[in-house]
């Protein structure tokens, strides 16, 4: 398998440089996020064997990929995947943006509408990445504080759902009258500006649309390490408390961001959770498509054994199986506003910039009225 690979790669020499397919190669696997800040490249040799071609060609693809600001190379060590993954634009006025993930979901459509509005109004972006890790969030933070010279940090907050060891680098960072502004989600010990969706009321309509369709058994799966899980997962006993409805802890799944990852494969916990009830509210699109995914594998029909009921309106919810329910994030529209505010607050301190939006419901065929 790895042969035919190899000779694909080949073929593509005649189209493009040399040099450009290690570029491309490593560019897609950092995109994908099959590598992440810190992890190391392969050596040139072995990307030099890979691809058929010699290893100054490879190091020209290096020092490409150094200059874009994606890897940094460490004399005697290697290279590594860069903590900041892209600089758009250099100049005196730049804006960083951190993001737990990249290349994936609905986060493109929030980066693409900040870099639009910011680009548009003559500022740099650097953007990195945390892959929702505490310590590569510390790593950012810390280069942000003390080698960069910015004007506005904007940030999706890292497992903002626990107590996080970095909020004293934030507190230095805005000591330094730099703005912050986060995105997505917040964290409750600091007094910052956020911009993001109404999640409560996110997983209380997810679960009162269920409840209109006669649903009393609703099982539930939230994130418990970011913030978003914990919110939805309030709205989801709201709507069931409105209705009269006692909580069943044996129909909810506590997940974090490892198990998000590998829910897919874990059929008996998920089964034994969802036995009994004719429904689920999911955390995410992604939770949802494990959900759905599970259930047909263990001949479960959707809607007619299990609706569902999620949370984001991704493409993974129109690319499901059985196309999800689910409640509409605004990414690009949410991206826009974070940015317009952040120019707001480089101007004006002072400036109220804290915005969620009132989430709507897009309903496809993932649920059914119960007779």
């Amino acid at each position: 398998m790895e042969q035919v690979h190899i000779i694909e790669e080949r073929q593509k020499v005649s189209v493009i440089p040399k040099y450009q397919i290690v570029v491309n190669w490593i560019k897609d696997k950092i995109y994908n996020n099959e590598l992440g800040p810190g992890d190391k490249l392969e050596s040139e040799n072995e990307l030099s064997q890979r691809f058929g071609i010699s290893r100054q060609t490879v190091r020209h693809g290096i020092n490409i990929l150094e200059r874009e600001g994606l890897i940094e190379s460490r004399q005697g060590s290697g290279s590594y995947v860069s903590n900041f993954l892209m600089n758009k634009k250099k100049g005196s006025r730049n804006i960083v943006i951190v993001s737990t993930y990249l290349g994936e979901y609905i986060f493109p459509n929030i980066i693409e509408g900040m870099e639009r509005v910011l680009s548009e109004a003559g500022y740099g972006i650097q953007i990195s990445f945390t892959h929702n890790q505490v310590e590569n969030e510390r790593k950012v933070l810390r280069r942000i504080l003390d080698e960069m010279d910015v004007e506005g940090v904007i940030v999706e907050p890292t497992k903002s759902g626990l107590p996080n060891p970095n909020l004293e680098i934030y507190n230095e960072i805005v000591k330094k009258k730099v703005p912050v502004l986060f995105f997505n989600s917040y964290y409750p010990g600091l007094d910052l500006p956020h911009v993001c969706l109404d999640d409560r009321r996110a997983g209380y309509m997810a679960t009162n649309h269920l409840l209109e369709l006669g649903h009393r058994k609703i099982a539930g799966i939230f994130k418990s390490d970011d913030g978003q899980g914990r919110l939805r997962y309030q709205g989801y006993l709201d709507a069931l408390m409105e209705k009269g409805i006692h909580l069943k802890d044996e129909h909810i799944i506590w997940i974090d961001t490892e198990d998000e990852k590998t829910l897919v494969k874990d059929d008996k916990r998920v089964l034994r959770r969802l036995r009994g009830c004719t429904a689920c509210v999911p955390y995410n699109d992604t939770i949802a498509y494990a959900v759905e995914t599970i259930c047909l594998r263990n001949n479960i029909k959707i809607p007619k054994d299990l609706s569902i009921a999620s949370i984001d309106n991704s493409e993974l919810a129109k690319l499901c199986e059985v196309p999800v329910t689910s409640v509409v994030h605004p990414t690009g529209q949410l991206g826009e506003r974070a940015a317009k505010y952040m120019l707001e607050l480089i101007k004006d301190s002072s400036f109220d910039a804290t915005y969620e939006y009132k989430p709507e419901i897009c309903v496809r065929d993932s649920c059914r009225r119960l007779e």
